[in-house]
């Protein structure tokens, strides 16, 4: 039977709402500012990482409460391991800590847990911590949430070019088979959909080597908000502006309409 479709309008301030029934598919977040929150408070970078994770579990919660299917946060890039070394093993030991202390909530909130990039690079203990994590939440459906981790896209799609041309090479595929959704089969987000709407945090406006293929068509939302600071508002925020624009995916605004 046909009808009015079922939807919700979330009010996100007197003037404007979330229209639940045109919700981003795929979110993923640039989470920048840690640093400079910290240091604008007198603090070693350290403190605005510490004060970043209740960003994160703000807005994992909001996205599931919206009904957000997958949200992507990038934690930690490839160029990451060119920070001094302090910070790096801060950062790896808050990681390790969140997990235990986040598995529960992920599980009351049936969310699954995801990870994509050079994984074998993190050290015994996170790469372990990840996996039980990951092993524990396999079986969510509300919504996933994948971690970027030793993540770089340049890196991901050299692999995936190695890998086909290994297979072409061996005769298990041909070249004339190769299209955009073998290449997008052989990458780290091969069970993801596209990113619809990308936001980085802290006034930057660049991709920094982020999801490069996945965000082809990504809308992209910059806020000078840093990372510590964002709330539940600025990501309804956010979402409110994608629902704003017209995504027409190179037809015209007639052809959509």
């Amino acid at each position: 039977m046909g009808g009015t479709p079922v939807f919700a309008l979330i009010k996100v301030n007197l003037k404007e709402t979330i229209n639940t029934s045109r919700l981003p598919k795929h979110i993923a977040i640039i989470m920048d500012g840690n640093g400079r929150w910290a240091k604008q408070k007198g603090m070693l970078r350290a403190f605005g990482h510490k004060n970043g994770t209740k960003a994160v579990r703000e807005t994992v919660e909001a996205c599931a409460e919206l009904g957000i299917k997958n949200l992507t946060l990038y934690a930690f890039s490839t160029e990451n391991w060119n920070r001094p070394k302090i910070e790096i093993d801060t950062l790896m030991r808050l990681l390790v800590s969140s997990l235990k202390k986040e598995t529960t909530t992920l599980s009351d909130h049936n969310i699954k847990l995801a990870a994509i990039g050079n994984l074998n690079a993190l050290p015994n203990k996170v790469h372990r911590e990840l996996k039980e994590v990951i092993a524990h939440t396999k079986d969510n459906t509300h919504m996933t949430l994948t971690l970027a981790l030793s993540y770089g896209s340049r890196e991901e799609l050299v692999n995936a070019f190695k890998e086909i041309s290994n297979k072409v090479k061996n005769n298990i595929i041909s070249s004339e088979s190769i299209d955009e959704s073998l290449i997008n089969n052989h990458l780290y987000t091969r069970n993801l959909p596209d990113v619809d709407l990308i936001i980085r945090t802290s006034g930057e406006q660049r991709i920094s080597n982020f999801l490069l293929w996945q965000i082809a068509y990504a809308e992209l939302y910059f806020t000078s908000i840093l990372w510590p600071d964002f709330t539940k508002e600025n990501l309804y925020q956010a979402i409110v502006e994608y629902q704003k624009r017209e995504r027409r995916f190179g037809k015209t605004s007639e052809q959509i309409n």
